[in-house]
């Protein structure tokens, strides 16, 4: 009896072992089943909807239509960047760093289910007429911006040259929203501006990051080499990002290698780390040795602020200003065959020492904030227009004499209500001595 006990029970085991490689087969199969089954189940889902909304929904809509907003919905639920771009919206956006464009002028977000205003390109319609970082925009010609997706507001305030757009504003420090007017304007593709403030010290202000901001820079930087020469020199550089809301990334790391000779500048880890690429600086025949301090603000953004990032890290210039946009995510353009596009966000940034920048921004070495002035001061620089600073304004001969004095006489009132650029230019000639003490 006990014998014929142990051959079942081993007759059992063998069994139990014999189908177990099978049973292990049919796990796998029927999760792998599972697995495609659900997606298609999601796919079947869509699918109803979709015909249930053509057949049914108050106003006849195409199949394309449908399809165009349930793609741009899916990834605006990702992140306030992703997006999907018709045909028309891809060609606009890379009108934004090639091409001229006609618009008010400034950069946007969505935020929240808001449109807000990143920053105002400085010399554009939007920055005259008082737009500010942080101002939310509720309505582009009396439709509410919140029905709208982030392209179509682009598309919407964009328009010919000439013509009027109403937009209603809710600035960021206003409980009252305001409509404005703003004439459209042709939005100059100019990225890099250059200003003497005194023997030496030159204030270099950036806007953006478009296809040729470092090559602008590296002419602005050889022009005033050549101007100061009779003066002993370049002595310093107050580089501005304030306001600026980035663009092109290969620009950002060109600009930071112009001040930088090695050392990383930025680097990107998408949702495989291991896959992570690090720009680093390389010595060059142009860099510049000069000391430096870079001003940034809540309007620099992305690009400008991988600039002011590894400036800091490296300890190549002292950041002055407030803290930045936050924007520290990787998007990537990806055409369709049908001239649609993907803007997806695949990675984010990293500076040099490993900080994200995304949520969190730069914040600078030194916190300053900017002294605001009324919007009905004669003397803020945001709501003086004089027939001088109009494109293509005609020059008075009589006032050549008189040029070099009116420049210096704009550089000191700039000084005198910009409290950020003078703080600057204190630091930036008193560094070399501070460098001194420190070594």
């Amino acid at each position: 009896m006990p014998l014929k006990f142990s051959s079942i029970i081993a007759l059992f085991l063998a069994c139990v072992f014999a189908v177990h490689p099978a049973v292990a087969a049919d796990e796998e199969k029927n999760a792998s089943h599972r697995a495609v089954s659900g997606k298609y189940d999601a796919l079947k889902r869509f699918s109803q909807v979709l015909d249930l909304v053509e057949r049914h929904y108050v106003k006849e809509v195409t199949q394309t239509e449908l399809v165009n907003s349930s793609v741009k919905g899916m990834l605006q639920g990702l992140d306030p960047h992703s997006n999907f771009l018709t045909p028309e919206e891809f060609k606009e956006m890379q009108q934004n760093t090639s091409g001229e464009f006609f618009g008010v002028g400034i950069e946007i977000s969505l935020e929240n289910g808001q449109v807000v205003v990143v920053t105002p390109i400085e010399d554009t319609p939007a920055f005259r007429a008082g737009l500010q970082t942080g101002d939310v925009i509720l309505s582009i010609n009396g439709q509410a911006a919140q029905e709208l997706s982030l392209q179509e507001v682009v598309s919407r305030i964009r328009g010919p040259k000439g013509t009027e757009v109403e937009l209603t504003i809710l600035h960021s420090n206003s409980k009252t929203p305001q409509t404005l007017r703003i004439v459209r304007d042709a939005i100059p593709l100019i990225s890099v501006k250059s200003k003497k403030l005194e023997d030496g010290y030159y204030w270099i202000r950036l806007t953006r990051f478009s296809e040729r901001t470092t090559e602008e820079l590296k002419d602005s930087l050889k022009a005033a080499e050549k101007e100061s020469r009779k003066e002993a020199g370049l002595k310093g550089i107050v580089l501005d990002l304030r306001n600026n809301p980035g663009g092109l990334l290969d620009q950002a790391v060109s600009v930071s290698d112009v001040f930088l000779e090695q050392g990383a500048i930025v680097s990107i880890k998408g949702r495989d780390e291991k896959r992570g690429h690090v720009y680093e600086a390389a010595r060059q025949a142009d860099d510049v040795h000069v000391p430096t301090v870079a001003l940034i603000n809540a309007g620099s953004a992305s690009a400008s602020e991988i600039v002011a990032g590894a400036l800091r890290d490296q300890k190549r210039a002292l950041i002055l200003g407030e803290r930045s946009f936050g924007k520290g995510s990787v998007q990537k353009i990806i055409p369709l065959p049908d001239g649609a596009g993907l803007k997806l966000t695949v990675a984010l940034y990293y500076t040099p020492s490993g900080s994200s920048i995304q949520a969190e921004g730069i914040v600078p070495d030194m916190e300053v904030p900017f002294e605001s002035q009324r919007a009905d001061d004669k003397d803020n620089p945001r709501f003086q227009i004089r027939e001088q600073t109009l494109n293509r304004h005609l020059e008075n001969a009589g006032n050549k004499k008189s040029e070099d004095k009116d420049k210096s006489a704009e550089i000191r009132d700039q000084l005198a209500r910009d409290n950020q650029l003078r703080m600057a230019l204190q630091l930036v000639r008193t560094l070399p001595k501070i460098q001194e003490i420190k070594n």
